[in-house]
């Protein structure tokens, strides 16, 4: 099943817009999004084929680990991992 695993970290400085252009390229293989232009911390959504939200989780904070290595963005503790399957609507969460 695909889901889409959200995960954010928190930092103790504004990250630059070349800093999340470059997790954006990470990312991107991913079906990947990235947020985080002048706020402390950054962010990912990306795409993960998994059993279970469970599994999913832990591959998404494995691969927004290797998407950050990549773009060498630093290493802040994660502050949210959230997922939705393919079956899930955002909405219901609400």
């Amino acid at each position: 099943m695909r889901f889409s695993v959200s995960i954010t970290v928190e930092g103790d400085r504004p990250m630059t817009r070349e800093e999340i252009v470059e997790f954006a390229d990470a990312v991107a293989p991913y079906s990947g999004i990235a947020s985080g232009i002048g706020e402390h911390g950054y962010g990912a959504q990306i795409i993960i084929e998994a059993e279970d939200s469970v599994i999913a989780v832990q591959e998404g904070i494995d691969t927004f680990i290797a998407c950050r290595e990549k773009a060498g963005l630093p290493e802040w503790p994660v502050l949210k991992a959230e997922t939705m399957s393919e079956d899930e609507d955002w909405e219901d969460d609400n």
